[in-house]
């Protein structure tokens, strides 16, 4: 059974498919006028395990991530660099899904762009306007009225009535403290210089919470089972998306709904606004991408993270273990006697594995699941390497620990095991010194293959390698 925070309710609620076994998820995705940062980038490894872990247990899933490149940041930073909105977005589009590719964070089914959807947006803002929720302002913008809809409020917990109302919100983010009308459509303006599409309203172009309910409804329906993102993005964007949605299709948006917590940097939210971040690349450059990934899931989802030079350098070295592990038992295998599985060592790993299913179907709490998985690894030290266990036990190592490790989506850039034959003679050789007590040559040639990325091992089976 699997349970999760659904942030409408405040409530752990097992997550069952509204339909069939199917899970229909809708992810909000990059605003694409900028590289990600790593804080952008914890939303979309988190909702890589829920993916995971909704196929660990069986579901099926679909899943919906759009990319926002028409909206206040993305029209500014094109008309600011003279290139067409296109040619501008499509740099960091490509970027993001390069990005997602390193990080082992698995495609979606559909990624929708907002310019390729204007017309279904028209047809909702028309609907709305129809139903009387909407209207058109003195500038042509045309605005929500929030009065209209009773449940405004109910999934940022907001206190509506003592708010000041008349307001009209134009901009595509803002705080709590300027609730008001929201803008479904914006009216051309000078500063919007080539970009606009015609509408029944006049030349202007959609706000932006009004492209995602015109995307959701286009490839998930009307009633979605999972809406993810960012605690930032509960207010005011998902919290238009309900509203508009609900008055629109008269039903229930979204069964559940999922955040998680920022990065922060001195404990404070890392955001491209504050200057205090870090792009993916930035740090992939120095460390690598699998780090990054590892940070970001080594908490549970819904608690922040602290970023730093020191965390991330701790995360270098749990991989370093998890891959060392791996890597040995690949070397066990080739030396291990015939034989059937230790039924002992066996019901050591099944207990692991209760263990990492426990945590997360515990609200997808990848903390104590990383555990689980190094005291799979002490359990694997202690009773398969080094110990002549068999064929079978061995076997059984890898199959749980790939398993686990998968469904963390972490140990995928193992190298071939294979060496050019160059190393293999200096491997040999250095063998062949140590049969003849040569320590110094054997501490040279050790030393040399160390220069060269790759890290030798003696054990009572014989000597392994793994690269650095």
């Amino acid at each position: 059974m699997m349970n999760v925070y659904n942030s409408l309710s405040r409530r752990v609620e097992e997550l069952r498919p509204l339909e069939g076994n199917t899970i229909r998820l809708y992810t909000c995705g990059p605003t694409v006028y900028n590289f990600a940062h790593i804080g952008n980038f914890r939303a979309y490894a988190f909702e890589d395990i829920l993916r995971r872990v909704v196929q660990f247990n069986g579901m099926k899933i679909r899943q919906v991530m759009n990319l926002t490149d028409v909206d206040d940041k993305t029209i500014r930073g094109a008309n600011a660099a003279g290139v067409a909105l296109t040619d501008y977005t499509k740099t960091y589009k490509d970027a993001f899904f390069a990005d997602l590719k390193k990080l082992n964070i698995q495609p979606a089914e559909v990624y929708p762009a907002a310019t390729d959807h204007i017309p279904e947006m028209i047809a909702l803002v028309s609907r709305l306007m129809e139903k009387g929720v909407a209207y058109q302002s003195e500038d042509g913008s045309v605005y929500f009225k929030v009065r209209e809809f009773p449940g405004y409020g109910k999934l940022a917990h907001i206190d509506f009535d003592n708010q000041r109302t008349g307001l009209r919100c134009a901009a595509d983010e803002y705080d709590k403290e300027n609730v008001g009308d929201f803008a479904l459509w914006k009216a051309w303006e000078p500063s919007d210089g080539p970009v606009g599409w015609d509408s029944p309203w006049g030349r202007g172009r959609p706000g932006w919470h009004i492209e995602c309910s015109a995307m959701v409804r286009r490839y998930l329906g009307e009633t979605i089972d999972i809406h993810c993102g960012g605690q930032d993005l509960i207010f005011p964007h998902h919290e238009n998306e309900i509203a508009q949605s609900e008055c629109c299709n008269g039903v229930p948006f979204a069964n559940y709904w999922m955040h998680n917590g920022y990065i922060n940097v001195d404990n404070v939210k890392m955001s491209k606004s504050l200057g205090n971040f870090f792009t993916v690349r930035d740090v992939a450059e120095k460390y690598g991408y699998e780090p990054i990934r590892y940070l970001m899931i080594s908490s549970q989802y819904r608690s922040p993270i602290n970023y730093s030079v020191d965390i991330i350098e701790q995360c270098k070295a749990s991989l370093t273990r998890l891959y060392t592990c791996r890597d040995s038992l690949d070397f066990e295998l080739e030396n291990a006697p015939a034989g059937d599985a230790d039924e002992a060592v066996l019901a050591q790993f099944d207990k692991r594995r209760a263990q990492f299913c426990e945590a997360m179907d515990d609200d997808l709490n990848t903390a104590d699941a990383i555990a689980s998985v190094f005291e799979l690894v002490r359990d694997i030290n202690t009773s398969v390497l080094g110990t002549g266990a068999s064929r079978g036990t061995v076997e059984a190592a890898i199959a749980v620990f790939d398993e686990l490790t998968g469904v963390l989506g972490l140990v995928y850039n193992r190298a071939e095991k294979s060496l050019d034959s160059e190393i293999e003679a200096l491997i040999e050789a250095r063998t062949a010194a140590r049969k003849a007590r040569n320590w110094a040559e054997a501490d040279r040639i050790r030393d040399e293959l160390k220069a060269q990325g790759i890290v030798l091992e003696d054990t009572p089976s014989g000597v392994k390698w793994h690269r650095a």
